[in-house]
């Protein structure tokens, strides 16, 4: 694959990303930025994302190194939608208020199993959690009926 081909792939995969009615419609505002074996995704802390003790519920850090680890393993598959097969999370520190980024990298490959690793960051650049996950290849091609294209 060449680099436009590449280039082309994730731009794709982040159109699909957005599009997506959960992040349309309750995680407004969030980004990603796909390249190879790599993802970066964004969000600014609003209270609807708090627990009771006002800061972000464990399922934002879950969706922020989930999403991240799983298009940094898209990344390099170029025909079908990837899964988790399984994710573990380690909540390092609360946040409640600023921007958390999440980065995920492709640490392993095989023809249908990946592994990779994301790191949640505040705005400081501190360490808020980590998370490791299994992947998997889905019958589910990349096509425009999931948002795939530009």
């Amino acid at each position: 694959m060449n680099q436009s081909e590449s280039e082309k792939h994730y731009r794709s995969l982040e159109h699909m990303y957005l599009s997506a009615p959960i992040n349309r419609e309750i995680y407004k505002g969030i980004t990603i930025l796909v390249s190879e074996g790599r993802a970066e995704v964004g969000l600014k802390v609003e209270p609807k994302f708090f627990h009771a003790a006002n800061a972000i519920h464990g399922s934002v850090y879950f969706k922020m190194l989930d999403d991240a680890a799983f298009f940094a393993v898209n990344s390099v598959v170029m025909n079908t939608f990837v899964y988790t097969v399984s994710f573990n999370v380690q909540l390092l520190r609360p946040v409640s208020s600023g921007i958390i980024s999440s980065v995920g990298e492709l640490k392993f490959n095989s023809s249908n199993l990946f592994v990779a690793d994301s790191v949640l960051y505040d705005e400081h650049g501190k360490v808020v959690g980590r998370g490791t996950g299994s992947f998997m290849k889905s019958k589910i091609a990349l096509s425009e009926e999931i948002g795939y294209g530009v």
